[in-house]
């Protein structure tokens, strides 16, 4: 990989580091909502009808009584039981993956697609789309590798209540290490297959479609190389990302809150669901979804734009000074 693709990568990694803890605050309570809903009913089954063998009617069990129900609902469900600060459960740990996840996803995607586009692109049918799919799923699979523990305790923060008896949890270092004293250190990986499919589609998803989307919007024209081109390439990412990884996303939180046992494996996680459920049962929570990562992309790609600006413009000042040295 040459210099100046290696250059750019550590621009763009610094850039990321600046706009991640931002963007986080934002999606927090919307990540929050979105695992509640995505949880709610686990273990669940439609109850047959059965016959009472003295009066010989139909006997019907109630279904179980729905907690939340939407997002304004959840959140005020969560104010009311839990108390308001409930609503920012599992921040700490959600900052620390996105300083280890995002920085390395999206810091690194320039360098490794430059690298395949000069290695592999010329072999590969429609080489342009294809290696940005592959540098989307590479740093996205390479990004949770290194994120997995910090995900799983964000995962179990903010699935437990605080009106539900003793906390299992009581901050992120904590979770941490009881998660390796009662499930061992690979406890802290758990569910890393579906998350890292979930993250390679959803990294493929939205960086390539804003990738494209932005190349597209300014070779036809419409707009220019600008902060409402941005917008709009950001804005179709999230909703892509969003439609295509909802299922891995639901069987993902599903296994990794789940207790040891629980599950046989990610694929058990997803029939049971679909019995519990049926096919819906995989879009639970698609509402908050789309608005997390929605809020997230958009936020994210116009700092992520604006910065890398300043950056090439400051490196650009840089190289003239030297020159005229």
């Amino acid at each position: 990989m040459c210099w100046n693709s290696c250059l750019y990568g550590r621009y763009d990694y610094v850039s990321l580091r600046h706009c991640q803890s931002t963007t986080k605050d934002i999606s927090s309570l919307i990540s929050l909502i979105r695992l509640k809903i995505q949880l709610q009913g686990e273990g669940s089954k439609v109850a047959k009808p059965k016959t009472s063998p003295i009066t010989k009617t139909i006997v019907r069990k109630s279904p179980k009584e729905v907690r939340y129900n939407g997002m304004v609902g959840t959140i005020s469900t969560i104010a009311r039981q839990e108390g308001p600060r409930a609503l920012y459960n599992g921040l700490n740990a959600g900052l620390q993956r996105q300083m280890s996840f995002a920085s390395v996803r999206i810091g690194l995607y320039d360098s490794v697609k430059q690298y395949y586009q000069s290695g592999v692109a010329h072999t590969l049918p429609g080489g342009g789309v294809i290696t940005r799919i592959l540098a989307g799923m590479t740093t996205g699979a390479m990004a949770i590798m290194v994120a997995q523990p910090t995900d799983v305790v964000k995962v179990r923060l903010q699935a437990q209540t605080n009106n539900s008896g003793p906390k299992r949890y009581h901050g992120a270092f904590h979770a941490y290490k009881t998660i390796v004293k009662t499930d061992g250190v690979k406890g802290l990986w758990r569910g890393t297959l579906p998350n890292v499919t979930r993250n390679a589609v959803i990294n493929s998803a939205e960086l390539v479609v804003y990738d494209v989307t932005k190349e597209k919007i300014i070779a036809m024209k419409l707009l220019s190389d600008s902060l409402p081109c941005h917008f709009v390439s950001a804005f179709c990412a999230g909703f892509i990302a969003t439609c295509v990884a909802s299922p891995v996303d639901v069987v993902k939180t599903r296994f990794m809150n789940s207790s040891k046992g629980q599950y046989t494996g990610a694929i058990d996680c997803a029939v049971k669901m679909y019995k519990e459920g049926g096919a819906k049962s995989f879009y639970k929570g698609f509402t908050p979804s789309f608005m997390r990562l929605g809020s997230w992309n958009v936020f994210m790609f116009i700092f992520y734009e604006q910065l890398k600006k300043q950056v090439m413009l400051h490196r650009q000042q840089q190289q003239q000074q030297v020159q005229v040295m």
